[in-house]
């Protein structure tokens, strides 16, 4: 890091003294992990899974946008890798220069974001260096993580819940400046106090995935999970799953974890998932060829889930992976049950028999990422110590690329991530004691 600015803001932090970041210079420029416009052709004609995001992310040096109203520069710490870089990186199903020329037609400020270079990444830990106008709930030297919804609230749409905001956008994919840097651009209410107890890179893993799993099972807004529900959770072991899967057992909820390997079934059982289906040691095939499904494995996948829970069919079915599960998943739900559906990393043209969903009277609901209460609230939980980070692997900034390939093809456990201004791994705890009573389960995805 040749920037002598951001060493000294650097040296600020790691040296516990944060507070002194309001008087140093916020410098010019940083690095930051992007994709170019002049690129988005890169990968034509090339089958999905051998699109290499090594080949299109870049770590460039990049000028610091000026800070507005209500906006906040934060030092970044660490960050993370989610399937929206992998997306942004291999420009499917678009690419992300279309969502920030649209966002650079709203304001004069929103324009500060359509450029030829997108800096990404939707998650962060890191320090407060200066906040904007209007700004008084944070200051530098506050330590944060940060949440990825952008919203503008300027509609009625909005203020019910700020998800349904006619201009909501989520922060390093639909919007630049993201996580995956030196320093980044947030709205101040998309800040969050950082849990004492862990890791910068561990503080920086759950945002997303632990926000949207939040959402999508226990909020009102998504299944409103209750105690006693049967949930059935797709990639139980991974980034969204994982999350999904703790909250489910810390809820009183029993849930039905479905992984594709032996070492994805132990890391379920380590959680304290008693029920667990490994679908490749099952030799589960939903589909006969790349048109037609097969109900015949939806039976046997729905006998085998009533075989472990003892006759009972799941009262909530946590989906993600979309094409490849969903009709097994609109199947397997009880009567009356629900499907909670959001990201399909597997296709997003859905395919299922509605006979099943509506001569039994089930539910589909669609849910996406969260908004800032339960993204609060799902912080709050990692920062007491019900739910822990899933951390795996933490690559330096340098080699972001790699950690995308890694997600891209599901070579991973949990969440990748990713080392921005953190020199190394392990600073940032500032409650050892509350550390040392939850190790085994912050360090549960370590290795795998």
């Amino acid at each position: 890091m040749a920037n002598d600015e951001l060493g000294e803001i650097r040296q600020a932090i790691l040296s516990g003294d944060p507070a002194s970041l309001g008087s140093l210079a916020v410098p010019e420029h940083y690095r930051g992990v992007t994709v170019h416009a002049d690129e988005v052709d890169l990968f034509e004609g090339l089958p999905t899974k051998e699109k290499d995001p090594r080949k299109s992310l870049h770590v460039d040096e990049v000028p610091t946008p000026e800070l507005g109203p209500g906006e906040a520069l934060v030092a970044v710490l660490a960050s993370a890798i989610n399937y929206n870089t992998v997306w942004t990186s291999i420009f499917e199903p678009i690419p992300t220069f279309k969502f920030l020329k649209k966002y650079g037609k709203l304001s004069p400020l929103s324009k500060r974001h359509d450029l030829p270079y997108h800096v990404v990444g939707s998650d962060l830990s890191g320090v407060v260096l200066r906040t904007g106008p209007g700004v008084h709930r944070w200051q530098a030297g506050d330590e944060v993580v940060a949440h990825c919804l952008n919203v503008e609230l300027e509609s009625p749409d909005g203020h019910n819940d700020t998800m349904l905001d006619s201009e909501q956008r989520i922060w390093g994919f639909e919007t630049n400046f993201g996580g995956l840097a030196e320093i980044a651009l947030v709205k101040a209410n998309q800040l969050m106090p950082k849990p004492d107890h862990l890791t910068w890179e561990e503080a920086a893993s759950p945002g997303l995935v632990n926000s949207t799993a939040y959402r999508q099972l226990v909020s009102r807004n998504g299944a409103d999970m209750k105690q006693g529900d049967v949930v059935l959770i797709w990639g139980a072991s991974g980034g969204l799953g994982s999350y999904a899967t703790q909250f489910a057992l810390n809820g009183g909820a029993i849930p039905v974890c479905v992984v594709s390997s032996q070492e994805k079934a132990d890391i379920c059982r380590a959680m304290g998932a008693e029920l667990v289906i490994d679908r490749s040691a099952e030799g589960y095939r939903f589909w006969k060829d790349e048109h037609e499904q097969d109900p015949k494995e939806w039976q046997r996948f729905g006998a085998k889930i009533r075989e472990l829970t003892g006759g009972d069919d799941p009262d909530i079915v946590f989906e993600h992976p979309g094409r490849e599960t969903f009709g097994a998943s609109v199947y397997a739900a009880r009567r009356g049950g629900t499907i909670v559906t959001c990201a399909s990393t597997s296709g997003y043209l859905h395919q299922y028999d509605n006979r099943y969903l509506w001569m039994n009277l089930k539910r589909v609901i669609g849910s996406h990422f969260a908004n800032y209460r339960e993204s609060w609230e799902a912080n709050r939980l990692i920062a007491k110590g019900h739910i822990h980070p899933t951390l795996s692997k933490a690559y330096p900034l340098e080699e972001t690329g790699q950690a995308a390939l890694d997600v891209h093809l599901n070579a991973h456990q949990g969440k990748v991530g990713v080392l921005c201004l953190a020199p190394e791994e392990g600073l940032g705890v500032r409650d050892q004691q509350l550390r040392e009573r939850h190790l085994d389960g912050i360090n549960r995805f370590r290795g795998a």
